[in-house]
C-alpha cells in the first residue's frame, strides 16, 4: 500500500528511507507536491529545508519516495504564537509607532485633552 502523499505545510523529516541522497537527516515543509513525471512509488516536493528552530534556511526541490517520509514534530513556536494574541478589535497589521501624533490643523502634538486639540491654554 502506498502512503499517501504530503501536503502544503506538513513538516517531514527527510531521511535515507525517503532517499539515499538524504545521509544526514533533513528537516523540511512542504510547498507542494509537484505533477512532474516519476517513476512509480516516487514524488517531487518542493519546500524549504529548515534549521533547528523551523526557521527556513533554503529553498529546495527533492524526489523521494512518499513511503519513506516521516512526519515531524515542530521544535519551534508557530508565528502566532510567537507574537502573542491580538486584541479584540485591533488589525494583526495595524502598525504602532512611537511618535505622537499631531493636530493635523495646527501642526502641534495631541495633548492630553480632547483628541487633537493640543495642550490646554495658560491662564
Amino acid at each position: 500500500m502506498n502512503a499517501p502523499p504530503p501536503r502544503a505545510g506538513d513538516l517531514l523529516l527527510l531521511t535515507r528511507a525517503a532517499s539515499v541522497q538524504f545521509v544526514r537527516p533533513v528537516r523540511f515543509r512542504v510547498i507542494r507536491v509537484l505533477d512532474w513525471p516519476t517513476y512509480d512509488g516516487w514524488i517531487w516536493l518542493d519546500g524549504y529545508r529548515l534549521d533547528a528552530r523551523d526557521e527556513a534556511v533554503a529553498r529546495r526541490t527533492v524526489f523521494v519516495r512518499p513511503a519513506g517520509l516521516v512526519t515531524a514534530a515542530r521544535t519551534a513556536p508557530t508565528p502566532a504564537q510567537r507574537s502573542g494574541p491580538t486584541p479584540p478589535g485591533v488589525s494583526p497589521r495595524a502598525r504602532v509607532s512611537s511618535r505622537p501624533r499631531s493636530d493635523s490643523r495646527t501642526g502641534r502634538a495631541a495633548g492630553p485633552g480632547t483628541p487633537g486639540a493640543g495642550p490646554p491654554p495658560r491662564s
